[in-house]
């Protein structure tokens, strides 16, 4: 496998983020990731099918909020907190800490 494309720091859009973010499916996904820890794909359980998560991990990869790291056969994810937070301070833990508010 080779290794996925990125986008650079420069090459982040805000409209990108907040439309990949506005999913309530990749809003979960980088939410678990917000913890710091790197997971494998097919660690999330969040009830879609294989290929409706890749397509939400693409999106998300796209948009410059997650990393993919090849390992293997495997695919990791991690969140580019430190790109986000460099092109758009304090966008991530807004949008991630409404979402927590709301659904309290």
């Amino acid at each position: 496998m080779r290794e996925p494309h990125h986008p650079s720091c420069e090459e982040l859009d805000l409209s990108d983020v907040l439309h990949a973010l506005s999913d309530p499916a990749r809003l979960e996904i980088a939410r678990r990731l917000a913890a710091g820890n790197e997971w494998a794909c097919g660690r999330f359980e969040i009830g879609l099918s294989k290929a409706t998560l890749s397509h939400h991990f693409r999106v998300l990869r796209e948009a410059g909020i997650v990393k993919t790291r090849v390992e293997g056969r495997k695919r990791m994810l991690s969140l580019r907190r430190k790109d986000l937070d460099a092109c758009f301070p304090g966008l991530l833990d807004a949008v991630l800490n409404g979402h927590v508010r709301r659904a309290a």
